[in-house]
């Protein structure tokens, strides 16, 4: 993840939440880093937050169940063997390659507030080819979307494969289960969007965000029936409960028994009781970045050793080993 701060709940349903579980599967051995470089491809006008955005955000991935005795959790720049290993990759990428990304053109469009015009945009999905291919990686946990960046990666490996020798695996997506929770104004929640709900907010945040948020619009007075298959609310409570909890509230919301504020209420409830204790222990270690930075330089010392392992191969491969 690229250390953009404090992780909302989209964030963990949608990526985090399934990181603990590969780790926890035990089937796996699990990389898990702070894409601080690739953040210098777009933010590069102003790095004053990089730092603090990662303690923040490791942070919450201890607070959630990533385990550094069980997975390797390091920072990218920590590990400079990536920024080697990019630009030997860079020599044998073609440009067609890069400019044929589908994200590229997609912010390229839409990104108008930064200037990427930069060597540095157009090159990241060689950065982070590297990224996978460091680790001689085998599975990258994506959902669909993601599917043609690993394709891409693929392809560079198989490129160098070609012209050096058989050094790196070609990794396989591992399509993951990619949950896209809406956020208090009906999008999907996006911190860029201002309409998240933190796993560090506290519950007087927590049931603020929830009030604001968008219920059936044809419902104008309590006494009227509701629409639950139509409020951002009651779908996103559905997430929380119990089946038969959520299928009550819908039928007391469809014959007016309870009004939206009483199912707000609930979704709030829901929330606290789902990151309750993920919000507590997030908030114990950003009292103590010491101990956050501790595990992120045990990390990467460990990434150290297996990175270095796979830049002598390559050394090795394009007869550079002086």
């Amino acid at each position: 993840m690229r250390p953009t701060g404090n992780l909302h709940l989209g964030n963990y349903e949608g990526a985090l939440k399934n990181w603990v579980r590969l780790q926890d599967s035990g089937e796996y051995e699990c990389f898990y880093f702070i894409a601080d470089l690739h953040a210098l491809t777009s933010d590069y006008a102003d790095t004053s937050q990089i730092k603090q955005n990662t303690l923040d955000m490791v942070s919450d991935w201890l607070a959630a169940g990533l385990d550094p005795e069980r997975s390797t959790i390091f920072v990218q720049s920590m590990v400079p063997q990536h920024a080697e290993l990019h630009l030997v990759l860079s020599a044998i990428t073609p440009l067609g390659w890069l400019e044929r990304v589908p994200t590229y053109k997609e912010q390229r469009d839409n990104i108008t507030e930064k200037d990427i015009g930069n060597y540095a945009f157009l090159g990241y999905p060689v950065l982070q080819s590297a990224d996978i291919i460091m680790y001689k990686a085998n599975y990258v946990p994506v959902g669909k979307d993601q599917a043609s960046h690993v394709e891409l990666t693929r392809e560079i490996a198989r490129r160098f494969n070609n012209f050096y020798g058989p050094v790196f695996p070609e990794p396989q997506e591992l399509h993951t289960e990619v949950l896209v929770l809406p956020g208090t104004d009906g999008r999907k929640m996006s911190k860029s969007y201002g309409n998240a709900i933190y796993l560090i907010d506290p519950a007087d945040v927590v049931r603020e965000k929830t009030r604001q948020m968008i219920t059936d619009r044809t419902r104008i007075r309590r006494t009227d029936p509701g629409h639950p298959e139509n409020c951002d609310v009651c779908q996103m409570h559905r997430f929380f409960v119990k089946l038969e909890v959520a299928n009550q509230f819908d039928d007391d919301c469809r014959n007016a028994r309870i009004g939206c504020v009483d199912r707000k209420r609930a979704l709030a409830d829901s929330i606290l009781e789902r990151y309750g204790e993920i919000a507590r222990r997030s908030a114990e270690l950003r009292a103590n970045p010491d101990q956050v930075m501790s595990v992120l330089k045990e990390g990467s010392r460990r990434a150290r050793e297996e990175a270095e392992r796979t830049m002598e191969e390559v050394r090795r491969a394009i007869k550079m080993d002086y």
